[in-house]
């Protein structure tokens, strides 16, 4: 137990300070970018490029992509920039470049995105030849982003910790997993793996990734843990691009939102992109590099620092959604229930959608309170608030209001 345990601190050492520093750049990036625009750049000619470059460095998981796809596709967007978005935004991120570089190398963090761009853009561009064309996004005018509020730079810090609140339920999962391969599964199990061939230990590696949920970030340390017991980077990699990019939830969304054709694109290019990637790194490039750096990890006082705090973060997290669990099966009161709005939203699958929605319906001056759940996918607002401002706020955070119209849960169904 003691040594599982310092295990998890070690893992959590490495991981901390790159994690911080990844979730703050990513919240710059909310700050300083105009509201709309990534999607003013999905427009026009190489819009699969745009879309690609600018999901790379975006901090999304799949289930938070997913809303963000979503929205493109509504805006006109094409089906190849939709797939190119889908497939290369969840692989990387600012937070989950450095975390790689930290504890796999920068060669292996840098192939890592050029793996995703790569797979971004071959799965646009074939989208696009199989699909019929679509029109071109509006042009947004200028007026649009001169109207919009200017961001503060408080809203830097809540995006900083929106980005980790949305994935510490699953970071906690990648650090314990990662301490319990380290301790737990013995040596020759991997590399008896290792010895069927590379071609095995990548087909293992995309069994298991395929339908699992893990965000890119959280995979980390799972797939650091994979190469030091024996695993083949190459198998490594796979695991990181197919698991972040793909899961069931994933899967079905992206078949509602861009069709059959596009999803069978979608998968071949994860699977037959991740399988190449790993092989080239295996063959091609020193995956020695990899293994020569987990052995390079000296205890520093911000290394602490950071993973005081990230634990700190984390049991804060915990609470607030448990506090958040109890609160949404509470019944309202009387008087509350005549200002109350049952509000269904779509694109939700994680509590991090949850907290999103829930953070911004909050933030309205008219709303006394606002309760989202998963199951059902749904809001609860209470306040003097039009139906028409609760879906500004719904989808200001990225996520869309149900086909059937907002009803009071105080008055009969129609």
């Amino acid at each position: 137990m003691q040594t599982f345990l310092q295990s998890v601190w070690h893992t959590t050492l490495e991981l901390a300070p790159w994690l911080l520093l990844g979730a703050l750049v990513a919240g710059l990036l909310h700050v300083l970018l105009p509201r709309d625009f990534v999607r003013r750049q999905l427009r026009g000619r190489g819009s699969v490029a745009k879309a690609v470059a600018l999901g790379v460095p975006l901090p999304l998981c799949s289930c938070g992509v997913i809303p963000v796809a979503i929205s493109l596709r509504e805006q006109q967007a094409s089906r190849g920039a939709t797939v190119g978005f889908l497939i290369s935004t969840p692989q990387t991120g600012v937070d989950s470049i450095l975390v790689s570089a930290a504890m796999l190398g920068w060669p292996f963090a840098l192939f890592k995105v050029v793996a995703a761009l790569v797979t971004g853009l071959v799965g646009g561009i074939v989208t696009n030849a199989v699909e019929p064309k679509t029109s071109e996004l509006p042009t947004v005018g200028p007026t649009s982003a001169a109207n919009a509020p200017r961001r503060s730079w408080r809203e830097l810090f809540e995006h900083t910790l929106e980005i980790l609140h949305s994935i510490w339920g699953w970071l906690v999962i990648g650090v314990l997993l990662s301490a319990a391969i380290t301790t737990l599964v013995p040596e020759s199990m991997l590399t008896g793996l290792a010895a069927y061939g590379v071609l095995a230990a990548m087909a293992a590696a995309l069994a298991v990734s395929l339908p699992l949920y893990v965000c890119a970030t959280a995979s980390v340390p799972i797939a650091a843990a994979l190469v030091a017991g024996g695993l083949p980077p190459g198998a490594a990699l796979v695991f990181l691009m197919a698991g972040p990019a793909t899961n069931a939830a994933t899967i079905g969304a992206v078949r509602k939102t861009i069709g059959g054709r596009a999803l069978v694109v979608y998968l071949l290019t994860i699977i037959l992109g991740s399988m190449a990637a790993g092989m080239f790194f295996d063959q091609v490039l020193s995956s020695q590099s990899v293994h020569d750096h987990q052995h390079e990890h000296p205890v520093t006082w911000w290394g602490v620092a950071s993973a005081v705090l990230l634990l700190v973060l984390i049991a804060w997290f915990a609470v607030s959604d448990l506090m958040r669990k109890f609160a949404s099966s509470a019944p309202l009161s009387a008087s509350d229930q005549q200002l109350a709005t049952t509000v269904p939203i779509t694109g939700m699958t994680c509590q991090g959608c949850v907290s999103r929605v829930e953070s911004n319906l909050r933030r309205d001056p008219e709303v006394r309170s606002a309760q989202v759940t998963l199951e059902p996918p749904q809001a609860v607002v209470v306040g003097e608030i039009s139906n028409e401002r609760v879906r500004q706020l719904v989808e200001g955070a990225g996520f869309g209001v149900g086909q059937n119209r907002l009803v009071d849960i105080h008055s009969p169904s129609p």
